[in-house]
């Protein structure tokens, strides 16, 4: 697969230029844009389930393929999406929702009526419709999670075909490893042993130049799904946040 369908598949130009492919209804085309689009959502998703549910992966994952089939397949979910009403990500966790409470119902009804003619007693403080208060968090710090993660991948990418290891290294050891490991920074020193640099300001300006491009990185990723400049702003600002609120990477 060439390097920038490989990229494609990573991250799509545009979340919306996708579903508008999924509403022209081609039938390749469409599922080939649902392959791309559902496979970006689908750890978000799958830890959703697992934390709402209390389920296993396996699970999960049996409930979402039931969610696409009867939902996105059959209802054309994703066609009736409206960029004007919100970013994707939460329409289509509300969708998941809904079909979530409707498979629980389902599942009560059975349970009240096996088929045999016995009616199984429920318990009445059966919590299965009683969702934890806040859900939401785990699909969308996944999801914020997938978005650094990839901004990582192409910073890490871009040092490799500069030849620039020891900038990556030095984001490694001074920024990613404390975030990602809980471990202390390496000393300046350190670095400069480690990477044959001249001196310690020559680490800390490396560290700065790797800052930037991060920021780049998350920017272009950011920039991929996002309308506009405004929209960018507003997301990498609520990225920021929904981390900071789900503790480390």
């Amino acid at each position: 697969m060439p390097a920038t369908r490989r990229e494609a598949a990573r991250f799509p130009t545009t979340r919306w230029s996708l579903v508008d492919v999924i509403r022209r209804g081609d039938a390749r085309a469409t599922r080939e844009a649902l392959e791309e689009l559902l496979g970006r959502y689908l750890p978000a998703l799958r830890a959703h389930v697992v934390f709402r549910r209390r389920v296993s992966r396996d699970e999960a994952d049996d409930l979402i393929q039931e969610f696409i089939a009867s939902r996105i397949l059959e209802k054309d979910l994703i066609a009736r999406a409206d960029r004007n009403r919100g970013r994707f990500r939460t329409y289509l966790l509300k969708a998941l929702d809904r079909f979530l409470i409707d498979w629980v119902r389902r599942a009560r009804a059975k349970k009240r009526s096996p088929g045999d003619g016995a009616i199984v007693p429920l318990d009445d403080q059966d919590q299965s419709l009683q969702w934890q208060e806040t859900p939401s968090d785990v699909f969308h710090t996944t999801w914020a999670r997938g978005v650094v993660a990839e901004a990582l991948r192409r910073v890490r990418s871009q040092c490799e075909s500069s030849s620039r290891m020891d900038l990556w290294g030095i984001l490694e050891c001074r920024l990613l490893d404390p975030i990602l490991k809980g471990i202390e920074p390496a000393e300046y020193g350190q670095l400069v042993e480690r990477f044959e640099l001249k001196s310690p300001a020559q680490a800390s300006n490396l560290l700065i130049t790797g800052r930037r491009m991060c920021a780049r990185a998350l920017r272009s990723v950011v920039a991929e799904y996002a309308q506009d400049d405004q929209e960018i702003e507003s997301e990498i600002a609520e990225l920021r946040e929904i981390l900071a609120q789900g503790g480390r990477l």
